[in-house]
């Protein structure tokens, strides 16, 4: 019986076994996708991922400036930190489009900047799970 699932009535030793496959068809759909996308799309890919890290860099620079610089203390309801969220996330937008008419914002790109924040929030815990683990080692 495993300890992970123990509802699903599994020994550990195939639990992992299918960990490892899940892993390899991972790895075997990742090299399958790449293998049929063309050079162009590669390249239309890559810069799709750097343009999304810039916004969120810019997103970030903005959010810590304006809402996470503020002194301890500063009346500010939870209201006015979401307003001006929501500004540094329009003022990062902005700076990305900073040579074209600026308008409407596309609503990938709002989804970009989630997915991207999102996944910032899962790396840290992931930093922190790890942190936590070599330290329960040490001790």
């Amino acid at each position: 019986m495993n300890d992970d699932m123990p509802w699903v009535n599994l020994t550990q030793e195939e639990v992992n076994d299918l960990r490892n496959k899940k892993f390899e068809l991972t790895e075997y759909g990742k090299q399958r996708l790449r293998e049929m996308m063309t050079h162009e799309e590669m390249l239309e890919e890559a810069e799709r991922r750097e343009r999304g890290n810039r916004v969120l860099e810019r997103y970030n620079r903005f959010y810590n400036a304006e809402v996470s610089g503020l002194t301890w203390g500063t009346h500010i309801t939870p209201e006015f930190q979401q307003a001006m969220t929501l500004e540094c996330m329009l003022d990062a937008l902005r700076c990305e489009n900073l040579n074209h008419e600026f308008d409407v914002i596309q609503t990938a790109d709002i989804k970009a900047l989630i997915e991207a924040l999102y996944q910032q929030g899962k790396d840290y815990l992931n930093r922190v799970e790890e942190f936590k683990d070599s330290a329960d080692g040490v001790v």
